[in-house]
C-alpha cells in the first residue's frame, strides 16, 4: 500500500495524542515519519513512545527541510496555524490544520490564498463533522423536505473548567497566548457545525463577559443573538463555568424541528408546512398534527482519525475531503464577529471588518497579563 508520509509540528495535547494513534496503525493510509516542538522537554517526553525511524525536530522549518514529510499535521498554539501552513505550502507539501484556523480571518484568508495557490491539499480537523448526528441534520436540512430554517438555538454549556485549568499555563486565557477564550478554544467545532449544517448568518450581536466566572482576562461567557438572509435567527450560548452543562442544538424549519441532545436526534414532523397552514387555516388556536421520531444516525464516528484518513486519501488518490481548509475561515468569522460585537457593544455586519477587528484585537494584546511578564 501506497502510504502517505506525515509530520506533525506541535506536541502538545492533540498532537501527542496524533502521534501516538498514527504508530499503532490506526490510519493504514498514513505512516508518521517526523515530529516537531519548540520545547525540548516535550521532545524528550515524545521519544519515549516514538519509534527511532521517526525524525525529531526542534524548529518546525528543520522539519519541513529534512525530506522526511510529504506532509503536515498543524497541531501548534493558535496565532502559529496560518504562518506555519504559508510555510509548508511554500514548500510543496500538504497541510491539515487543527481547529482554529487561526486568531484573526485577516490571517487566515491569506492562509487560504496562499493554499489556492499552491494547488496542495489542504484540510481542517473538524472532525465533529464525522459525527452521525451532525452528518444527518445537514443531510435533512440541506435536502429540502423539511423546508426553509426559521429558527437556530444551541446552548452548548459542557465545556466546564476550574481555574486549576487555566492556571497550567501562562498562555492559556489571554489574547497573546490564544487570541479569546471558550469561543476560540473549546467552540470552534461548534462555530463550524453551525455554519456547516445552517449556513452562514448576516448579522451578529454578542456579549462577551470577560472573566466573568474565572480569574481570567478573556471570555467565559458568550450569548449571541444571529441574523440569516433568510429571514430566520438564532441564539448561540456558551460558557466554561456550568455545572451540569448542556449540549442542544434545535433547528426548527417550515416543515418541524430537529432537535439533538443527550446524543439523539429527534425530529418533531409537522403533518403540513407551517407558513402555509398559519394563512390558510380558519381557527385561530389550530395547529397541524406532529409526527415525532428518532432519526437513525448510523455510521463511523471516526473523529480525529477519520479526518487523518480522509487527508490522506484526498492526497494518495483525490478523495473529497470532509473539511476543506478554506472553510476554517467561516466558523472563525462567526467567533471574530462575536468578539467585535461585543467590543463595541454593536450589531456586526458579516463579513466583518477585518482591520477593525485586528485593531481591537491588538488593544487587548498589549494589555494582555501574557504581554506584560514577556515585557518585565
Amino acid at each position: 500500500m501506497i502510504t502517505l508520509r506525515i509530520g506533525i509540528i506541535g506536541l502538545g495535547n492533540m498532537g501527542s495524542d496524533h502521534a501516538k494513534k498514527l504508530i499503532r496503525g490506526t490510519v493504514p493510509e498514513v505512516e508518521l515519519t517526523a515530529v516537531s516542538d519548540i520545547d525540548p522537554n516535550r521532545l524528550e517526553v515524545t521519544r519515549a513512545y516514538l519509534p527511532e525511524t521517526v525524525g525529531f525536530f526542534g524548529r518546525p522549518e528543520d522539519l519541513m527541510d529534512s525530506g522526511l514529510c510529504d506532509a503536515l499535521i498543524i497541531a501548534t498554539p493558535h496565532y502559529d496555524h496560518p504562518r506555519l501552513a504559508i510555510q509548508a505550502f511554500d514548500r510543496g507539501m500538504h497541510v491539515l490544520c487543527e481547529k482554529p484556523a487561526g486568531v484573526y480571518t485577516k490571517q487566515v484568508r491569506e492562509m487560504n490564498e496562499r493554499a489556492q495557490e499552491s494547488g496542495l491539499v489542504f484540510a481542517m480537523m473538524f472532525n465533529q463533522r464525522t459525527n452521525p448526528l451532525y452528518r444527518k441534520m445537514h443531510e435533512l436540512v440541506h435536502g429540502g423536505q423539511l423546508g426553509a430554517i426559521k429558527r437556530v438555538n444551541w446552548i452548548i454549556t459542557d465545556w466546564y473548567r476550574t481555574q486549576a485549568y487555566y492556571d497550567s499555563g501562562s498562555w492559556r486565557a489571554t489574547w497573546t497566548g490564544e487570541g479569546g477564550g471558550v469561543l476560540i478554544n473549546q467552540c470552534p467545532h461548534n462555530l463550524d457545525l453551525l455554519q456547516w449544517i445552517c449556513g452562514m448568518p448576516s448579522k451578529v450581536r454578542a456579549f462577551c463577559h470577560q472573566g466573568k466566572w474565572h480569574d481570567i482576562e478573556v471570555e467565559d461567557d458568550v450569548t449571541a443573538y444571529l441574523e440569516f438572509p433568510n429571514g430566520a435567527t438564532g441564539v448561540f450560548i456558551t460558557t466554561t463555568a456550568d455545572l451540569p452543562g448542556t449540549n442542544r442544538l434545535e433547528i426548527t424549519l417550515e416543515m418541524g424541528k430537529l432537535v439533538c441532545e443527550n446524543n439523539t436526534l429527534t425530529l418533531h414532523k409537522l403533518s403540513q408546512n407551517e407558513r402555509v397552514y398559519c394563512f390558510e387555516s380558519k381557527e385561530g388556536f389550530a395547529q397541524p398534527s406532529v409526527d415525532v421520531s428518532v432519526v437513525p444516525a448510523e455510521g463511523d464516528n471516526s473523529q480525529h482519525m477519520g479526518i487523518i484518513a480522509s487527508f490522506a486519501k484526498a492526497v494518495l488518490t483525490g478523495a473529497p475531503l470532509i473539511a476543506q481548509g478554506e472553510e476554517g475561515i467561516r466558523s472563525l468569522m462567526l467567533s471574530n464577529a462575536m468578539h467585535l460585537s461585543s467590543w463595541t457593544a454593536e450589531t456586526v455586519q458579516l463579513p466583518i471588518d477585518e482591520e477593525l477587528y485586528w485593531q481591537e484585537l491588538n488593544k487587548r494584546i498589549e494589555e494582555s497579563s501574557l504581554s506584560k511578564a514577556q515585557h518585565n
